[in-house]
């Protein structure tokens, strides 16, 4: 400790003077996890759209465009106007739409935001046009493509992929193009598999496109996307945009995947030591599920990480210390089963550093980012988050 604990929100000079439990942001690892699928993309002539669910936060979004604003998908509406509002007029929002959403979103555009929105469904093209008419706009939109079973959309070789295609031209509804996500990318764990992937998620999504040009739809944009298979993806030929979110940060899921090494995981969650229990083997801190989220998506990995994996306040890792439970606002740190390591001695008051499984899921946990560098634990800006939807 080098003086008293600064309050979240405040500004604090060091990590060691920041209240806990707080989120932390490398700003080097993240400039270069940017910037290694940047340039893998540009390498294939593919257009970048990262997902901003992930960073929700527009001095994340200017690392990612550092020469202006480009591109970017969003999950919710609230970052669609929070963008908006930033200067972002090119959107995507990738989640199939309600009819509440349909007449928010064409408020976007008739404000000059190019935001296009997805749906499956003739009933939602009908929907779609008839906010638009309302609005006095023309609405675009993605058909959705589900190219591994694991969320909505339709298949490649469904009927109904022309019948909604041509709802949304009867409709007034411009056909933006097909938009697919292989979340089945996952679950896997070795570079074939996720090569497989990857060329699955490209072959449907260029079947797709191919079904509705041939029935005389123009299919302009052909979208794909997933951390993993942008990263392993060897062929992206019909491909016109990738998407992703979580690359911005990585985290234990992705490394687990294969994805990214512990040195590219950009976020943290800093805790203090509030006890000890040496003859149960844990260690007290106090950040909790409401610091660190539920998210557990390493239990089904071949290494399970418990809620987070430790780190001292350098960020160097502790072998096999994971948070092995969690509370509202008590993390239990323990050595992860199986292992011979011992427990590190961490006195009432010392800090650590916590990795998470899922790093959307933990920085929705917090309000901003405290920013540092590589090696430094000065803390360098407070960057806010938006939230809600």
């Amino acid at each position: 400790m080098r003086g008293p604990n600064i309050q979240n929100g405040e500004t604090a000079a060091t990590v060691g003077t920041l209240a806990t439990p707080a989120l932390l942001l490398d700003k080097d690892r993240l400039d270069r996890n940017l910037a290694r699928l940047s340039s893998r993309m540009a390498a294939r002539g593919v257009v970048l759209r990262p997902h901003m669910k992930t960073g929700k936060s527009i001095d994340v979004a200017r690392r990612a465009y550092w020469s202006g604003l480009g591109p970017i998908t969003v999950s919710t509406l609230a970052e669609a106007e929070y963008f908006a509002r930033h200067g972002f007029r090119d959107m995507t929002y990738a989640v199939g739409l309600a009819p509440h959403a349909a007449d928010r979103a064409m408020r976007l555009r008739k404000v000059g935001i190019d935001l296009k929105v997805l749906l499956d469904s003739s009933e939602q093209a009908t929907m779609l046009g008839m906010a638009g008419r309302i609005a006095g706009v023309a609405p675009s939109a993605f058909i959705e493509i589900d190219c591994d079973g694991h969320r909505g959309g339709l298949t490649a070789t469904d009927p109904k992929l022309i019948t909604v295609a041509a709802a949304l031209a009867e409709a007034g509804v411009e056909l933006a193009g097909i938009l697919t996500h292989a979340g089945e990318s996952y679950g896997l764990c070795t570079p074939e598999a996720l090569v497989a992937a990857a060329e699955n998620e490209r072959a449907v999504a260029v079947a797709a496109a191919t079904t509705l040009r041939t029935a005389g739809h123009e299919c302009p944009v052909v979208s794909v996307g997933s951390t993993p298979t942008a990263h392993f993806a060897e062929d992206l030929t019909g491909v016109t945009e990738m998407r992703a979110g979580v690359y911005m940060f990585f985290d234990l899921v992705m490394l687990g995947v294969g994805v990214c090494t512990t040195d590219d995981i950009a976020i943290s969650v800093l805790a203090t030591v509030i006890g000890t229990k040496p003859e149960k083997g844990w260690i007290l801190v106090d950040a909790g599920w409401m610091a660190l989220s539920r998210d557990r998506g390493t239990a089904a990995q071949r290494i399970d990480q418990g809620y987070g994996l430790v780190c001292d306040l350098s960020g160097k890792i502790y072998p096999d210390l994971i948070v092995a439970q969690a509370s509202q606002e008590h993390g239990i740190l323990a050595i992860r089963p199986g292992s011979a390591e011992a427990l590190p001695d961490l006195p009432i008051g010392a800090k650590v550093r916590i990795l998470p499984n899922h790093a959307c899921a933990t920085a929705s946990q917090h309000e901003l980012y405290n920013v540092v560098s590589a090696g430094s634990d000065t803390i360098e800006a407070q960057w806010p988050r938006m939230r809600g939807w």
